[in-house]
């Protein structure tokens, strides 16, 4: 095996020769659990640790390994043991606020070409947080496509409504309805997936990414819950962000279950997520349109002529609202951040005057 062929393509071979730190070795990380990872090189995966100058040096939690990114290590002990010098830059990310009422930024994973969006035919199918997952998946540089899974509980009826309804929104990736259960759609899915490629699965508990990602392995290697039948939810069963090489040779990251999907100055993300509606906005009589009350919005005259549905109108004043309100926040917190930052390192250095 090559370093290419889990992903250190010409992109990353350029960033190594501009970034190259004496004495060590490029390994990609493949888990995040705690403190600790595993990275992968062309021969081996091994346990791996970050030094205290990075803990030291790190500003925020983004700064961190995540499951995808390249690293400089340095291997011990016989080659069983990595030390995590340094980071490549992200080609691409996945990312979201925290969960909760803290604001800051948390990773997924990165360096990811194709993102598996799962939601189940069922009671899970939902447009509304389809576009958030949208959101963030654009806003990270990341194809989207749409797996539709549990095809075989809804009718061919109610199968072509969803696709029509996500049509009818302006979503425009790539769909593929499938059933693990009867194996229809698994070989397009097969079909897909490219050598050297990294894709991840990304989705709510319970709409069936682990039991896809088994059927995709060949082996039932992870462990998965029933969905309860009162409200149609699962439970995690993925703890960790791990990424596996298939056969094939694609790799796959699968994730755990998200259930709050909160942005941070996604903007531009909404924008592609939402482009009808941002090709709209142009012809707006005013630049700062805040496209609520003004006379010359061209989004509330669509609204009025029924070119533009209220529900993907609010939902995109909801999710443009709450990332800039997050945006501010996160602006906020790192300037004090900083400055509590600053404090501690200059009264270090006043104690080591004395």
């Amino acid at each position: 095996m090559e370093l290419q062929d889990i992903g250190f393509d010409q992109w990353f071979q350029e960033q190594q020769q501009k970034l190259q730190i004496p004495h060590c070795s490029v390994a990609r990380v493949t888990a995040v659990n705690r403190d600790s990872y595993l990275v992968r090189n062309e021969n081996s995966e091994v346990q791996a640790e970050v030094t205290g100058n990075f803990l030291f040096s790190a500003e925020s939690g983004m700064d961190f390994p995540a499951v995808g990114d390249w690293a400089f290590v340095q291997y011990y002990n016989a080659d069983t043991l990595a030390i995590i010098h340094g980071l490549f830059p992200r080609k691409s990310i996945l990312r979201r606020k925290t969960p909760g009422k803290k604001i800051e930024h948390q990773v997924i994973a990165s360096n990811i070409d194709v993102a598996f969006i799962v939601q189940s035919c069922d009671r899970n199918f939902n447009l509304r947080r389809l576009e958030r997952y949208l959101v963030m998946v654009n806003e990270g540089h990341i194809e989207p496509m749409l797996l539709l899974t549990k095809s075989d509980l809804v009718s061919a009826e109610k199968l072509e409504q969803e696709i029509s309804d996500v049509r009818q929104a302006n979503i425009h990736c790539e769909i593929v309805a499938l059933s693990s259960r009867t194996g229809s759609g698994l070989d397009q899915i097969r079909q897909v997936l490219e050598t050297g490629k990294t894709y991840c699965l990304l989705g709510s508990s319970g709409v069936g990414k682990t039991t896809l990602l088994n059927h995709l392995i060949g082996q039932n290697l992870f462990e998965t819950n029933t969905v309860r039948d009162y409200d149609g939810k699962g439970r995690h069963t993925t703890a960790r962000r791990q990424l596996i090489v298939l056969d094939q040779g694609a790799m796959l990251i699968d994730t755990p279950g998200m259930r709050e999907l909160g942005n941070i100055g996604a903007n531009s993300g909404i924008d592609e997520s939402f482009s009808d509606i941002w090709e709209l906005s142009k012809r707006c009589r005013f630049a700062n349109c805040t496209h609520t009350t003004e006379i010359g919005c061209s989004l509330l005259a669509a609204l009025e002529n029924r070119e533009l549905s209220e529900k993907r109108y609010q939902s995109y004043l909801n999710l443009l609202k709450e990332s800039e309100y997050y945006q501010m926040s996160y602006v906020e917190k790192r300037e004090k951040d900083r400055k509590f930052g600053q404090f501690i390192k200059s009264a270090m250095k006043h104690n080591k005057k004395k």
